[in-house]
């Protein structure tokens, strides 16, 4: 997204950064201001300088960066076009926004180490779940990706107080009193299907409210009735006209209730936790998704004092309260979609790498698949994560020799295989001896994507729109590829592009960075040689 700002002699410019912002102009200077240097600061913080760095690439104090990303300082055209080369991030452009593309030197070995960054699943749960308090909560770690951007984007808009620390490592959220609904950046709400979260809090709050339509990757229709149909015995309705759902909240009657859900979903039993969470009673959750996310979102609770039992189970009985005003502190967990997405660069490309803090709880599946496909990996000895709750190990994995399973690879809901895991097991299928079947039974169309890898040379043959035939080993040789407009397979072609020898590209890769923070750095970290450009 883009927000369009007017120079003199020099029509319509365009504001860009490391962030999609909000589409619009904004009504006064001050406000515009702000909204730049918040993309001056998001730039700065994906690139990970300091203020003080940047002030040395610009030949300026630290003091008038730190001006500018507050918003106190007048920019000219000039130091902002100095500040996006300075980022190799523009932040202002001359007509439409420039689209990122990757240039991947393939067939090298990697070494090393990179430690998992925390959940942006988790994060989002918890920037959600963050409106039921009215005290002050301090996220600890969180991803800074375009996914938590939104939300937080989203909450600022509503009256939220989101206030990133100095390393923008931290956050720190206060809600108001009373929410201001209408206010509701509706564009960065749409961009998101994170944006149905808000509804299992937004009930206990709100007799009557409404949220924009929920957006998000391109993986065919996805209904929304599993929430509707977790949320409705908690009182309330929704109904879908001209591009917002409006909700209605009446007294269930009781106050006890029992809750079963459709579909073991991660998001719609999170949904169900924070709808539960401020009732005066105790409810009950059954065929609940004891994913990490939902363990995180948990945990949180708990420390706003409100008793959950059955963490890690199918049945959570959620002890609810009234009013929930509490200062806490809590550090989301690990990642373990992005532990896979690093152990699977090292699988694919033939090297010795070590992925630490592993959330070994939710990779045991994966690890024990990889294992009968004749991966080599060693495991440390179990640690805790800074949430006191989740263990972690760090996972070397060795060169191997792989070859298919005799048994078809599919997810299944936590604790089986990851459902956002799967993509991954066909690029490593395709380095392995025989064929694989991959049955992603979940998303109607994602298989589809999956069959850009034979632009690699992987020979990937679609049965229908959920079940693909894998046959390797691949001779991997570079190409140009367009990113698929779905997050995993858009990773998965970039970690198949390390595989292949030579020279590729891939292009409009920014949605990759709707759930990895830095991807491309990180691999470079391991010995990637991966460029960026723009045309």
């Amino acid at each position: 997204m883009t927000t369009t700002t007017t120079t003199p002699d020099q029509g319509p410019a365009t504001t860009t950064g490391a962030v999609p912002t909000v589409t619009g102009a904004f009504p006064t200077v001050g406000e515009q201001l702000a909204h730049v240097g918040s993309l001056v600061r998001a730039a700065r913080q994906h690139r990970g300088l300091t203020q003080a760095q940047l002030a040395e690439r610009l030949g300026t104090s630290q003091s008038a960066v730190h001006r500018i990303e507050q918003g106190a300082q007048n920019v000219s055209f000039d130091m902002l076009t100095r500040i996006g080369a300075a980022l190799d991030s523009p932040i202002v452009t001359l007509g439409a926004p420039q689209h990122t593309h990757l240039r991947v030197h393939g067939g090298l070995q990697l070494s090393g180490r990179l430690d998992v960054n925390t959940s942006k699943n988790g994060a989002v749960a918890l920037l959600c779940a963050s409106l039921l308090n009215r005290g002050t909560t301090r996220l600890r770690n969180v991803a800074r990706i375009v996914e938590v951007d939104r939300i937080v984007d989203v909450l600022r808009s509503i009256g939220v107080r989101a206030t990133w620390s100095t390393d923008g490592r931290d956050l720190e959220i206060v809600a108001p009193r009373r929410l201001d609904l209408g206010g509701i950046d509706a564009d960065a709400a749409r961009r998101t299907r994170s944006i149905i979260m808000f509804l299992g809090p937004l009930l206990g709050l709100e007799d009557t409210f409404e949220l924009p339509y929920a957006g998000g990757c391109d993986l065919g229709t996805r209904t929304v009735e599993p929430h509707m149909i977790a949320l409705r015995p908690f009182g309330l309705s929704v109904t879908a006209t001209a591009g917002n759902y409006h909700a209605v909240v009446t007294d269930p009657g009781r106050r006890d209730l029992t809750v079963v859900l459709t579909e073991r979903g991660d998001t719609v039993t999170e949904n169900a936790i924070m709808a539960a969470a401020r009732r005066d009673g105790v409810t009950t959750i059954r065929n609940a998704s004891p994913n990490y996310m939902v363990q995180d979102l948990c945990f949180y609770l708990e420390l706003l004092g409100v008793r959950v039992d059955g963490i890690g189970t199918t049945t959570l009985r959620v002890h609810g309260l009234p009013e929930i005003d509490a200062d806490v502190e809590y550090s989301v967990s690990e990642d373990p979609v992005e532990a896979m997405s690093l152990l699977t660069a090292g699988i694919v490309t033939g090297s010795e790498i070590t992925v630490g803090r592993v959330p070994i709880e939710f990779m045991e599946i994966e690890l024990a698949t990889l294992a009968e496909m004749g991966l080599r990996y060693t495991l440390s000895e179990e640690y805790a994560a800074r949430n006191g709750r989740t263990r972690l190990v760090d996972v070397t994995v060795h060169p191997s020799e792989l070859r298919a399973p005799i048994d078809k690879i599919h997810p299944l809901p936590f604790p089986g295989l990851n459902i956002d895991n799967l993509p991954f097991f066909a690029v490593i299928a395709a380095c392995a001896t025989g064929e694989t079947l991959i049955h992603d039974w979940v998303y109607e169309g994602r298989a589809i994507h999956l069959t850009d890898l034979t632009r690699l040379g992987a020979d990937v043959r679609l049965a229908d729109a959920h079940r693909l035939f894998v046959s390797g080993p691949t001779r991997w040789s570079g190409a140009e590829v367009s990113c698929p407009p779905a997050l995993r397979p858009a990773v998965v072609i970039l970690l198949a592009m390390l595989a292949a020898k030579g020279t590729s590209v891939l292009r409009n890769v920014d949605i990759i960075a709707r759930g990895y923070e830095q991807l491309q750095e990180r691999l470079v970290e391991l010995g990637a040689h991966i460029e960026t450009f723009r045309d």
